[in-house]
Formats: structure tokens, sequence, C-alpha cells
């Protein structure tokens, strides 16, 4: 992805995009975004922003605030048309409109919120302080894994990497509350470690508990939190494919293993035993078995209890809301200011029912024109792509003859999905709002479940249409544009060819370059987990992606703070690589065409490369520097554009950038993958 993972009863049939639309001219290149007195070879990335930067200051209500967060928030707007528009539809109970209707007006009522306090987990706060032995420990987890709860790890159902066309279930290390093993293994993380023991704290007392049933709450969490922390395998070794694929038999792993009851477990969760599983990191639960042994049934309740209120807070009160907001907002991202309540709503409502209020804004706003055109743009990238990598110095006849392979083989989605997801099972009622993202969960859960063991479909998307994002996956060869990123600045039908190569384009090769990056290299064209590279290759490879690694880790994000070149090489390798295929891709349009005059001043080439960093426009906090850099396998936008670009030849011509120039990179210190 480009910044890491849905037939509509009630309302008349959509099935395509249906009626052009018109939208208001938007300027190909907006002026203002630029900033005219920083020098294109002084820093590219203000050059072109520091207008945008400075006319868009940071809400408060956001931690970072950029381009996608632009488009998000018109995404969002024109969600809540759709939702306003299904109210005054026919509210029949089990139909669409009904089920729109009902999420939405559950988060928006505070006043029953307010009066319901923790009512609606008292339930299942009571089922976990009943369990009594290690077999009703597993049920209880494998409910809660159910509902969309994974305290411990996940399990999940997804293609087999080593046989592709087939659905396997598969075990994944997770259970930390603040997301990433650092905060509870660096010193540097002691401050918001203390924060979090507060944000234990007081969901306890807000869910009825007395101060030292808290305390022991907090303890406990922390001393389990801990362990799952020492256990997890680091972010950089997530990145490594083949250490994260172990294949056994169920029974094997059940009779191997010893953290829980699994035969309990996997009955629970309806998954049979006598079928093979995917361990994603074998050592991990190896380690947190061994780490377990001196914690009580009594402190893996309250570890069970902390998972459910946590992640039940924004669903609540006010009370656990702010306190959500203030852990997880302002302490972690420095956000000063809570959203609305009408976003949380409509994002809630989104996620829940993504497909069916999808269908609803492809017919309302997705131009049939973008998706053709995108088609057209999509082929042109891909022989692009084609021919550099036909081009490449480094790699052997052998090797590129199976990348030209996959490439042939991606699958290309563009838009919406040709089939839509069947919501009939979805039940909303008007009970309470957790109940129904409880609901909400289950039916994902149930869904996702049921494919172990099925043959993959490789039609269903993994966004919903109405997302401002793009991915490339692996185990399907697919790369996939959702309609809600195809609006300016991404694609705009008014601009230049070079502007729309600029963005749109450089989006398209981007995901087509994460296919070779250093993680999709590892796939062959059918998708699966395959070493079809020669060992020569493979090396020359890593010589090159080694030295991109080392240009991102000389990046100080903070002061004494650096960013991370290989947790965020895959991203970097496709931001350069979309760079290099789209900008081809433009020349290659040329063939046969008079070169466009200037425009504004600037050569179709300038506005090609103004326009890749525009759409990296953004604000942020310190706070979210210091997240990002620990969470985000992406780099930070400055980053994508200043240090990517100085690696490209053609920048340097374009904009006439030389040695003293603080954007200069020596030839030789530049690198080129794909």
């Amino acid at each position: 992805m480009i910044v890491s993972a849905l037939l509509l009863a009630g309302v008349a049939g959509l099935t395509g995009c249906g009626k052009e639309k018109k939208s208001a001219s938007v300027p190909a290149l907006d002026p203002t975004n630029m900033d005219l007195s920083v020098t294109p070879g002084t820093d590219f990335y203000r050059f072109a922003n520091g207008g945008w930067m400075k006319n868009n200051p940071l809400p408060e209500q956001y931690s970072r605030y950029g381009i996608f967060d632009r488009l998000a928030d018109t995404s969002l707007d024109q969600i809540r048309t759709i939702v306003d528009e299904a109210a005054s539809m026919d509210q029949t109970e089990g139909g669409i409109p009904q089920k729109i209707t009902t999420l939405y007006q559950l988060g928006m009522d505070s006043v029953t919120l307010n009066a319901q306090g923790a009512e609606p987990i008292r339930e299942e706060l009571a089922q976990i302080a009943a369990v009594k032995d290690r077999k009703e420990l597993a049920a209880m987890i494998a409910t809660l894994h159910n509902e969309g709860i994974f305290p411990y790890f996940v399990t999940f159902v997804d293609a087999d990497e080593k046989n592709s066309s087939m659905n396997i279930a598969a075990l994944f290390q997770a259970g930390l509350g603040m997301g990433d093993r650092d905060y509870y293994l660096s010193e540097e993380s002691k401050e918001i470690k203390e924060a979090y023991k507060n944000y234990i704290r007081s969901l306890f007392t807000l869910a009825g508990y007395s101060a030292e049933q808290a305390d022991e709450a907090v303890r406990a969490v922390l001393k389990i939190e801990d362990k799952i922390a020492r256990a997890s395998y680091s972010r950089e070794v997530l990145r490594d494919s083949h250490k994260n694929y172990t294949k056994m038999a169920g029974k094997e792993w059940v009779s191997t293993n010893d953290l829980l009851d699994w035969d309990t477990y996997f009955g629970t969760l309806g998954l049979s035993t006598d079928e093979d599983l995917v361990i994603k990191q074998q050592d991990f639960f190896r380690d947190l078995t061994s780490a377990m042994k001196d914690v009580t049934l009594d402190e893996q309740k309250l570890y069970l209890e902390y998972n459910l209120i946590s992640a039940a807070a924004p669903y609540l009160s006010d009370d656990f809301a702010n306190a959500d907001f203030d852990f997880f907002g302002r302490t972690m991202s420095g956000r000063q200011e809570l959203q609305p309540r009408w976003k949380r709503a409509l994002s809630t409502t989104d996620s829940a029912l993504s497909e069916a209020l999808g269908q609803l804004y492809v017919e309302k706003y997705f131009p049939a024109s973008s998706k053709e055109k995108m088609s057209e743009l999509v082929a042109n990238l891909q022989a692009a792509l084609s021919e550099r990598i036909e081009e490449l110095p480094w790699m052997s006849e052998e090797t590129k003859t199976r990348a030209q392979e996959k490439l042939a083989a991606f699958r290309v989605k563009i838009g919406y999905p040709e089939r839509w997801r069947d919501y009939s099972d979805l039940d909303i009622k008007n009970d309470s709002y957790w109940a129904n993202i409880r609901r909400s969960n289950i039916f994902d859960m149930n869904y996702t479940l049921s494919q172990a063991g099925k043959p993959v479909d490789k039609d269903k998307w993994h966004m919903s249409p109405q997302t401002v994002n793009a991915y490339y996956n692996p185990t399907t060869n697919e790369i996939c544009f959702p309609a809600a990123i195809l609006q300016p600045p991404f694609f705009n039908a008014d601009a230049d060819d070079a502007v729309n190569y600029g963005a749109i384009g450089v989006v398209i090769g981007h995901e087509m370059t994460h296919g070779f990056d250093d993680q999709g290299r590892n796939y062959d064209k059918e998708g699966n987990l395959n070493d079809w590279w020669t060992a020569e290759d493979a090396a020359r490879f890593k010589e090159r992606t080694d030295i991109l690694v080392d240009q991102f880790n000389a990046v100080e994000v903070a002061p004494g703070v650096y960013a991370n070149g290989s947790y965020t090489l895959g991203e970097n390798i496709a931001d350069q690589g979309g760079l290099l295929v789209s900008r081809l891709a433009y020349e290659n349009s040329l063939e046969g065409k008079e070169r466009p005059e200037p425009i504004d001043g600037y050569t179709d080439a300038q506005r090609f490369y103004i326009s890749y960093a525009t759409v990296w426009a953004q604000n942020i906090r310190p706070e979210e520097i210091l997240r990002l850099t620990k969470l985000d396998p992406h780099s930070l936008g400055k980053n994508r554009v200043n240090v990517t670009l100085r690696n490209i030849d053609d920048f340097y011509t374009a904009f006439d950038i030389t040695e003293g120039d603080a954007m200069y990179l020596a030839p030789e210190n530049r690198v080129n993958v794909w």
C-alpha cells in the first residue's frame, strides 16, 4: 500500500458506475501550494509544498494532515450524504437503509450512550471473571477473537503462501495494547508506558472496579504484555516472508505447543485440528509459552477483561471514549481534540457496512471515464516496467524472464468490485452501539473463518471503493485502485498528462513495484512463496537495497531519532520504482507527438516531479513523527520526496541541480533498484 487489513437488499440494483458525472475543474498544479522562496535544489519538498503547508495548518483533531487526509475527509462527507439519504428510504428491518440508519443513529445518540455507561460490556466482563480453568480460558480467548478482539495472537484465514490458490488458517503474534514491542522494551518509551498504565487504570475504574482492583489489573496487564513484547519478532524480522511461514498439521501443533488448550480454542472457533495450520512466528509462540509459566489464571482474566474494555471504549459513554482518546490520540499521536461525533459514527458505519456504502458511493460519485482512463494508464505503466526490467544491467536473463512472467500475470482491480458483498446475515438492532459493533465483528470473522480449506476468492477486494488508498497483494499477484483515490490531485481529468503521470501514474507504478520489492519478490507469478531468483541476482538486489537502507537510516526525523531504512525498505523501493516507471511511461506516451510547451513556466518534466511531491504535502505533530517511525512501514512524506528523488538522474536534469545544492547526491552514491 502507498500510505499497513467490503447484493444490496432493499435498494435498487446498482451494477456499474452509472451516468457520467462532471465535477468542477481543479487546477492541475496550484502555484499557491508552492514556496518559491525555496529553490528546488535546497529542499524540493518545501519548494513544492511550502505554500500548502502554510495555508493548511494542522487541525487540532489530527496528528497529521495532508492530501490523503483531505481526500479521506471528502470521502467521509460523501458518505455522510449517502447516510443522510438512507434515512429517508424504506426502513424495513433487515434492509440496507435500515442497517445504515440504525447503526449511525446509535453512534450519534450521546444521551443513551452516556446513560448506558459500561452496561453494554457488563455481561461479558462477568463471563470472563467466571472463567475457572484452562479449558474455559481457551474458550473465552476464542470468543474474544471471534469478536475481533485479539489478546495474545490473531487467528485469520488467508491464502496459503506456498499453495496460493487455497485458503488456510494461520496464527500471528499480537496482544500488545500499545501496538509495538519497542514501547515495552525501550527506555525512551518510559513516559508513554506510565501514561499507558494510567489509561488501563482509568478504564477499570470507569467499568466499576475498585481502586485496588484497577491497580491489580495494571500490574497483570503489563506483566503479560511485557512477556508478549519480549517474545515478539521485531518489525524488521516480520518483513522476512520465509521466516514468518511454518506449516504443520493441526494435531501436531496441538500436541507440541502448550500456550492454550488448543482443542478447545479451535473447537470454539469452528476450526478443525484435522487440517493444516500456518504458524507465522513459531518462535514467538514457543517463547511466550515458556514465559507464561508464572502467570496466574486471575492475571490472565484481568488481561482479557482489559482487552474487552479497551476494544469497546470508543463505542461506550463519553468517559470511555475520552479515556481512549487521551492515551491513543493525545499521548501517542499528539492530537489535541477528539474528532466530532458524526465523523466517528460515520467511520464506524463505513467500516461495518463498507461495500454496501461502497456500492452507493460508486453509483453517486464515480464516473465511468475514470475507470477507462485508469485501465489505459495501467497498461502504459505495465509496458514501461517491462521495458525497465528488460534493460536492468544487474539482472540475469533467467531472472528477467521470470520477472516478466510475473508482471504479465498481474491482476488489475480498478474502482469497485464486480461482485458486491451480501450483508443479509448481519443483524443491526436498536439495542446498544457496542452490541452492533460486536455483531459486525463476528459477522466478518465468521465469514473469514468459513473460508479455511476453500479456494481463494480472487475477486475479493481488501479495500472498499470509498477508501483513499491502493494496494498490492502478493498471494493473488494483484494491484487494486479504489474509486476514491481516482480524484485530484492523484487523478485529474482536466490536468496535463505530465501531472497525472506524476501523481496517479506513480501510484500505479508504486503498487506494481511492490510485486518486486524486498517482500514481493519472494512470490512468483501464481502468488506462491517461491525463490525464483538466481542466487547471484538475489545478492545483486541486496547490494542495491542495502544502499537504500543506509540512505534512509541516515535521516534524522527528530533530535537523536533516525528513520528505519530496513523497516521502510519495501515502500522506499516502491516509491522509487513508481517514479522511474511512470516517468518512462510518460516519455513513451509522447512518441510521435510534439513535446508539450511549458505551462506556468514549468516544463513537462518539472511538472511531473512537482506533481509527485504535491501528493505528499502534509503537516505533522512531533509525537506522530515518533509514533510513525516505530509503527509505519512508510517513510515520512518529506523523505518520500527528498530522499527518493536524490537517486533519480532525470530529476537533476529537470531542475538543474548541481554539486553544492542540498538535494545533490554524488552519482556514485545514487542507486536505482528497478
